[in-house]
């Protein structure tokens, strides 16, 4: 079985070990069950579709699957919307299985953001605002966004100077993370959901498949929660930061892909106006402008 396989059968095996028979509407049956979730022959049931065939399926054949097929067993597992998206990209590598490989499947150029997307961040004076690609790298930044991200900027896990800093490889390898997100473990918990969304969308990024590597070989915690399999749509939401300069304040966020530049999202974050930590929020920006004077003069 090849690692694509595998990955379609840890991620159905992981789902219908989820779905309770309540949660299905299903009525418990067959004595004591040796699993918490669905059993492979209620999953069929469920779908509409025959046991052997969908044993098939999770065992990590998708090539030739239909849509309807998938939607239905997107339906029987509950998915939501993050994990469905993830089910067809998995069945979309499983067709493409075999063709040749081109020069976009291979390692490719470094990510640059546009000029015009650098104008757009810049003219964003009262948020923090960046672009990061799918393997969370940060591609580019406002004033305001260079100075939240302090922290990561400055991380020796930054493997160079001019090479951009990456989320991940921060919230996983350097200890200071532990401090800078006070809820530590869902932003541990968000970053891998978003690799493995790319892992699906992006098979073959080969810079991706790097980084994964890299972070299972030297984090436990990265290794464990990546085995779970969960996939994530991060589009919007609140995050909580701990500043070194500032200390503690809660934003808002909203995510937006760039609909130009694929793979790239572009995050902007805002405090609530007259809050605490819109007051902390400001006084970051009042701090980074007298960084950033300091610098040019």
């Amino acid at each position: 079985m090849n690692a694509k396989s595998t990955e379609a059968r840890d991620f159905l095996v992981t789902r219908r070990a989820k779905i309770t028979p309540d949660q299905a509407g299903l009525r418990h049956y067959g004595g004591n069950r040796r699993v918490p979730g669905l059993r492979r022959e209620e999953v069929a049931m469920l779908a509409g579709v025959s046991a052997d065939y969908y044993t098939r399926l999770e065992k990590g054949n998708l090539a030739g699957v239909s849509d309807s097929v998938l939607d239905a067993i997107a339906g029987a597992l509950q998915l939501d919307e993050a994990e469905r998206v993830y089910l067809f990209d998995l069945a979309r590598t499983a067709n493409a299985a075999g063709r040749p490989r081109n020069a976009a499947q291979r390692r490719r150029p470094p990510q640059r953001i546009r000029p015009v997307v650098q104008q757009i961040l810049d003219s964003m004076t009262t948020t923090a605002a960046f672009v990061r690609n799918g393997r969370l790298d940060i591609l580019g930044t406002n004033l305001l966004g260079r100075a939240l991200y302090s922290p990561v900027f400055d991380s020796p896990t930054r493997t160079s100077e001019v090479a951009p800093p990456n989320l991940a490889r921060f919230g996983f390898l350097d200890p200071a993370a532990h401090d800078y997100f006070p809820d530590y473990d869902a932003s541990c918990h968000t970053s891998v959901a978003i690799l493995r969304t790319e892992a699906g969308r992006d098979p073959h990024n080969r810079d991706l498949t790097d980084l994964i590597g890299e972070l299972c070989t030297r984090s436990d915690d990265f290794r464990t929660r990546w085995a779970a399999h969960d996939v994530r749509l991060h589009r919007t939401g609140t995050k909580s930061f701990r500043h070194p300069v500032v200390g503690e304040f809660t934003v808002n966020f909203e995510a937006m892909d760039l609909t130009a530049d694929a793979g790239l999202t572009l995050t902007a974050y805002a405090a609530e106006p007259g809050s605490p930590s819109a007051e902390r929020l400001q006084l970051l920006a009042s701090w980074a402008a007298t960084a950033d004077a300091a610098t040019r003069s």
